[in-house]
């Protein structure tokens, strides 16, 4: 016959105790052992002779974890009957120091007035392993994120200009505000000299983020330029651009744009602003009287997803005190604290509501303004062009 049942399970429950995966202790309420297992033992290298009713659980602990052990988890002990998942460092007897996860229980009598406290010792010496290897691999991650964003910086840097140029008799300033620290964005703006005393300026926004939409920002920038040395006229670089970007059309990291293109010429005391939009949102000109209008070319096509995109041009009349924004629609598309688009129509607003400004006033309030939003989720690019020295700066926004 097989042994009784009762039996098996006595001698089952006191190998339970002794050879648990987890060390047992339990001490008078001084602190004093009254029993331990055979687990704990063995980890800390100790006989049961040497610590009954001979050493105090706080013994077993490093200085730094009594002292806690004392201040904090006995009189919570006193408090509320128990603590549990306490982090404690234990002390065996060859000097190896170890991480353990400590729940202790007072056991009461009858009366509920306290007998003795269980504390149940869990190794942590795995865990502690691996939350070391989760803070190395997030301290390595961080290093790499660092780079990144130096590398992001740097690249997306290298498709703006240094500084913006200043034409004869003009004021500039620009702005470039990035979505993220971690992909390049797409937007890209210039103002160069070309032949004949006239200036070309440009501000386009590349479909999406990353090394594929900065690969096009590049070559759309150089185009640009290139294409208004040997014919300036606003529709022909545009359609020149067009040509260069459609090529890629049927690959599958192709990204269209929308892009101003736009011609500067000296008229008297003012200058003439000859533009073409290819999807672009419209050029904003504030009046030396404070006034301010939308200056749109309506119909004017996507650049690179057409062969022969429809372009429309026009122009404008820019005189001393006049200040002319170009900006792109992560300015118009941010996300209020109301939860909508922050929209044209609020960006005209916005700007009416600050009368006469400068290029540098301009660009300043618009900067304050991005701070304003919940969200924003594309990058953002500004220039402003005043006309004539000395138009007085404004307040940001509120």
């Amino acid at each position: 016959m097989g042994v009784p049942f009762p039996a098996l399970l006595e001698d089952d429950l006191d190998d339970l105790y002794d050879n648990a995966p987890c060390g047992f202790v339990s001490t008078l309420l001084d602190g004093t052992i009254a029993k331990i297992n055979a687990t704990l033992l063995a980890w800390l290298v100790e006989d049961s002779a040497d610590l009954v009713g001979r050493r105090r659980f706080g013994e077993l602990l490093t200085p730094g974890s009594r002292l806690y052990h004392e201040a904090h988890c006995a009189p919570l002990l006193r408090l509320r009957n128990e603590v549990k998942g306490v982090a404690v460092e234990m002390r065996a007897s060859d000097g190896t120091v170890f991480p353990a996860l400590i729940t202790s229980v007072v056991k009461t009598g009858r009366d509920g007035s306290p007998l003795l406290i269980r504390t149940t010792v869990f190794d942590a010496r795995e865990r502690r392993a691996y939350e070391n290897e989760l803070l190395e691999a997030r301290r390595t991650a961080d290093r790499e994120r660092d780079r990144l964003r130096l590398l992001v910086g740097g690249l997306q840097r290298s498709l703006l200009p240094a500084s913006l140029a200043v034409p004869p008799g003009m004021t500039t300033a620009s702005l470039y505000h990035m979505a993220s620290a971690d992909e390049v964005g797409g937007d890209f703006y210039d103002l160069f000299p070309l032949p004949g005393d006239r200036w070309g300026f440009f501000l386009g926004d590349v479909r999406g983020k990353g090394v594929a939409a900065a690969a096009v920002t590049a070559a759309a920038r150089y185009t640009l330029r290139a294409a208004a040395v040997y014919d300036s006229e606003p529709v022909a670089v545009l359609r020149n651009l067009n040509a260069v970007v459609y090529q890629d059309y049927a690959r599958p990291e192709h990204r269209h744009c929308t892009v101003i293109f736009g011609i500067l010429e000296r008229r008297g005391s003012g200058y003439t602003a000859t533009i073409a939009s290819g999807g672009h949102p419209p050029v904003l000109v504030v009046r030396a009287d404070g006034s301010a209008a939308y200056h749109p070319t309506d119909g004017g096509t996507l650049i690179g997803i057409l062969p022969a995109p429809r372009l429309v041009s026009r122009t404008i009349m820019l005189e001393p005190g006049d200040t002319m924004i170009l900006y792109s629609d992560g300015l118009t598309e941010a996300r209020t604290r109301t939860g909508g688009r922050y929209g044209d129509q609020a960006l005209l607003d916005f700007v009416r509501d600050r009368g006469r400004t400068s290029a540098a006033a301009a660009v300043d309030a618009l900067a304050g303004l991005l701070t304003t939003f919940a969200e924003v989720d594309d990058d953002v690019a500004v220039i402003a062009l005043t006309i004539g020295e000395g138009t007085p700066s404004v307040a940001g926004p509120p």
